[in-house]
């Protein structure tokens, strides 16, 4: 039986290492970058007796001087995973939500709900009624299913929405709609 591979003992060169190779798999916030380098610390500690609070400043440092060259941009972060979120059809409230978890600052997470509204496409539909039309679209649910199939899925297809974070006033302008378009410029009005 093979066990898993005993650490490596942290080192500043380790430490950078690690830091690279993830900030080159994945899209990365200070903080999320934070809690995998002190996993890795943790453990070193626990196999090898480093010390935790040594382990600790050397990654605060090396998370101070990625922010400080651009490898690290908490609102580039935020505003490229809002937009992701977005176009996925999620609430703003469910994208706020993501983002603090990925230990982004409220200013970014403001900041990066703003910038959503601002770029919404010039028919004037607000961001979130935008995304629970995408996220209709993408299910098939109201407006984008079958007409004889509407009126046995509707409190499915309000259910899903409500599962997604939305405004029961909301999901039920969207799947009681008659078409898409009349959802949408409904919104106009």
């Amino acid at each position: 039986m093979t066990g898993r591979r005993q650490p490596r003992k942290i080192t500043p060169r380790s430490l950078e290492n690690a830091a690279t190779a993830y900030l080159q798999r994945f899209a990365a916030s200070a903080e999320s970058l934070r809690r995998v380098l002190m996993r890795r610390v943790q453990r070193s500690a626990a196999v090898h007796g480093t010390d935790q609070d040594q382990g600790a400043a050397l990654v605060s440092a090396l998370i101070e001087r990625y922010g400080a060259a651009g490898l690290i941009d908490d609102r580039a972060f935020a505003e490229g995973r809002a937009v992701s979120l977005h176009r996925r059809g999620q609430p703003q409230r469910r994208i706020r939500h993501h983002l603090a978890e990925r230990g982004v600052a409220a200013a970014d997470i403001e900041a990066a709900l703003a910038a959503l509204d601002e770029a919404d496409p010039p028919d004037g539909v607000r961001a979130d009624t935008r995304a629970a039309f995408n996220l209709a679209r993408r299910r098939r649910l109201g407006p984008f299913r079958p007409e004889a199939e509407r009126a046995a899925k509707r409190d499915r297809d309000l259910a899903a929405l409500a599962r997604a974070g939305y405004p029961y006033a909301l999901a039920r302008r969207l799947i009681d709609a008659e078409t898409p378009e009349a959802f949408l410029h409904a919104e106009d009005t």
